[in-house]
């Protein structure tokens, strides 16, 4: 048996969370997409801030890498993640990447809801992401998505994101 590691990895996040009103009028968060504030009069239900793409791709650079999952290694039981920023979660994630010795080739996103739109924001969105994971631009695509009014997400009370993740190996050792 081979104890090279091969040089691609492959992997999948999916993250999903109820949108309700934002408090005080519900127990909704700020509505917070890939790091970035949306003006939305719901928000996701989570214990952290409910980002439900950064908690999406910091799944899958964890699944490409075969370790334990967001919710294992940032269990909504630790108090310390309350209302957390999401950017920490997926930093630790990018980070394992790194020191496991591979760079993200490809990251494909697709955002699922109603409302907001990401349109008009997609590529201040793709400028967001290339930003925190270090990479070229070009190797962020993302995709907005209904659910044409069918089910929790079509009706507007929920959002669902589905990521796949290219990690390739570096052929040179890391100087950070």
């Amino acid at each position: 048996m081979s104890k090279i590691p091969p040089p691609f990895r492959i992997g999948h996040g999916y993250d999903l969370h109820r949108l309700e009103p934002i408090a005080p009028d519900g127990s909704g968060r700020p509505f917070v997409l890939g790091g970035l504030a949306f003006e939305h009069d719901r928000g996701p239900v989570g214990h952290s801030d409910g980002d439900a793409l950064l908690h999406a791709i910091t799944d899958a650079l964890l699944g490409a890498l075969g370790e334990e999952d967001i919710g294992q290694l940032f269990p909504d039981t630790d108090p310390t993640h309350d209302g957390a920023d999401s950017r920490r979660f997926l930093d630790a994630a990018r980070r394992r990447v790194d020191e496991a010795g591979f760079e993200i080739g490809n990251l494909d996103a697709t955002v699922i809801l109603e409302r907001p739109k990401i349109g008009p924001r997609k590529q201040e969105l793709r400028l967001q992401l290339a930003t925190l994971l270090d990479v070229d631009p070009n190797r962020v695509n993302l995709k907005g998505k209904t659910h044409e009014k069918v089910d929790a997400v079509g009706e507007g009370r929920a959002i669902e994101v589905h990521v796949i993740v290219l990690l390739c190996r570096r052929d040179e050792p890391s100087t950070g």
